[in-house]
């Protein structure tokens, strides 16, 4: 895929993202700002550019060489980000995943991927090395925490040895730079494939052009580094001005978010329509949080219900920016900003991208007109990683088939109707179960559904509705017909759920995104 950088004449042929993030923010006098609050600690640029050169240094003791694979398994803290920019500053390729998947998944991943070498947070290497004998190519395994097994190596046993001195690889802004591995929302994840340049196309498009982050600025993600979007949150946004971020290691349940703020009174929060639910869930907590430091709250991940986005405005006062990324455009390219904001939509172009709504012959549909989404930006990934051919369906040349169903109004919002593979045809009419899902939600007993195709007794597709009740709520068959009243008369009736099943929670990736496909297959 040719790709042609708006910024390319700038860029000088030696390029790195650690030297522009982290050694360049030194050199400019900011050595002792912070750059993490984490816990009880805080860590400065300049105490950050030590600790990344130490485990630079330790991975070239290891013979990690350029272009080679290391997977980070790892909580979001100051080791995580000195991992992950300490293998980009040797030329080496971080891989970071999920630290919530099965041994299964990391066998997966571990062959997949090839990597040589391994950093993991010690609670997780039990399930890493679950399937130790079928891991075909890993051989350095760095634990961060207490060692369980004599061939593991002490993460900081090698790298307090090592000299904080290193200097950069010579890489360039088309070399690879990290590989970040698609969420699974529809089946086995795949590696997208960044460049060294991916980086600041994201941070002046949406950090800079949407965000508007400065030096000043204290950022909060619950979303995780693993993902794309918490990877812009956290590691890039936050140090291509300077600014300082506030690292969770633990699992951001709604009492854990509310106390993190109350203690680092962030600037900008990042997080996901469920956790937005569930935290509008605990009752009294606008009066036990001090939202006043907040001016922006961003949303991703999945659409925002315009009942979140309403109640969290009326409780805490402060507008949820809802927008839509994706781990191939590495950032988010659809987006509302601050004073420009329609509910419901997912926004107008974020600065630098362009996007296009096509029917099933690839032409453009009329404004108004459900299509898939297809974009086309300078921080597309280039590949799928061994999967060809999923790379020629979804990189089409200079643009990215999202495989996502949108229309766009007359005034340039987007509003997402669903993936193109949950649409729904009822009765010959295309139905989005999105749209009957927002009317579920709407409901008072309801916390969150997912609307999916069944056939009825005639073979024809209906949609069905797995709905999880709000505490204190209890399933029944008056409840399911009340319910069922209810979206009749909040949109089209032909769109009602003929069945309701009720379930104690949805199956998601932990970015959010409901998998309807594993509903399906039930």
């Amino acid at each position: 895929m040719e790709r042609h950088y708006k910024y390319q004449s700038e860029i000088p042929q030696y390029y790195n993202v650690t030297t522009k993030l982290i050694d360049e923010m030194v050199e400019k006098g900011l050595g002792d700002k912070v750059a993490i609050y984490y816990k009880d600690k805080t860590y400065t640029y300049a105490e950050m550019q030590r600790l990344i050169n130490k485990v630079g240094n330790a991975l070239k003791i290891l013979g990690v060489h350029m272009e080679e694979r290391v997977m980070l398994v790892m909580y979001d803290s100051p080791e995580a980000m000195a991992s992950f920019y300490g293998v980009i500053k040797i030329g080496a390729i971080p891989v970071s995943v999920n630290y919530m998947y099965t041994m299964h998944d990391y066998r997966y991943l571990l062959n997949n991927s090839r990597a040589r070498t391994l950093i993991a947070d010690a609670d997780f290497i039990e399930q890493i090395e679950g399937f130790k004998e079928k891991l075909l190519y890993l051989e350095n395994t760095i634990i961060v925490g207490e060692k369980t097994r004599a061939y593991h190596i002490s993460f900081h046993d090698i790298v307090d040895r090592c000299s904080d001195k290193l200097d950069v690889a010579y890489t360039t802004f088309e070399d690879a730079a990290f590989w970040n591995y698609t969420s699974g929302s529809t089946g086995v994840p795949k590696a997208a494939v960044h460049l060294q340049h991916d980086v600041f196309s994201c941070i002046d498009s949406y950090g800079k052009g949407i965000l508007g982050v400065t030096q000043d600025d204290i950022l909060f993600s619950a979303s995780k580094f693993f993902f794309a979007y918490g990877l812009g949150n956290s590691f890039f946004y936050p140090l291509s001005v300077g600014a300082s971020v506030v690292l969770l290691p633990d699992r951001p349940r709604p009492e854990t978010i509310f106390s993190t703020i109350n203690r680092y009174h962030p600037t900008i929060f990042f997080g996901v329509p469920t956790l937005y639910a569930n935290m509008l869930e605990v009752k009294d907590a606008e009066k036990k949080c001090d939202f006043s430091s907040l001016r922006i709250c961003t949303s991703a991940g999945e659409a925002l219900p315009t009942e979140i986005f309403a109640e969290w405005e009326e409780r805490f006062g402060l507008e949820i920016l809802d927008g839509i990324g994706s781990t191939e455009l590495l950032a988010i390219f659809i987006s509302n900003r601050p004073g420009d904001i329609k509910p419901g939509s997912s926004g107008k172009l974020v600065p630098g991208y362009q996007a296009k709504i096509v029917n099933d012959k690839g032409n453009k549909v009329p404004v108004g007109e459900v299509g898939t989404l297809q974009v086309k930006g300078e921080s597309t990934a280039l590949y799928y990683y061994r999967h060809s051919e999923q790379t020629k369906t979804s990189m089409l040349g200079e643009w990215f088939n999202t495989g996502d169903r949108y229309y766009r109004d007359a005034g340039g919002y987007y509003y997402y109707r669903g993936r193109g593979d949950d649409m729904l045809k009822v009765g010959g009419i295309w139905v989005s179960p999105i749209e009957v899902e927002d009317a579920l939600v709407s409901h008072s007993a309801v916390l969150e559904a997912a609307v999916v195709a069944k056939k009825d007794e005639h073979h024809l597709v209906k949609p069905k509705a797995y709905v999880v009740l709000r505490k204190g709520r209890h399933p029944s068959e008056k409840l399911t017909k009340d319910i069922q009243t209810f979206v009749k008369k909040s949109i089209a009736p032909y769109k009602y759920p003929r069945w309701i099943e009720f379930i104690k929670k949805l199956p998601k990736t932990t970015t959010g995104k409901i998998q309807r496909y594993k509903l399906r297959e039930e």
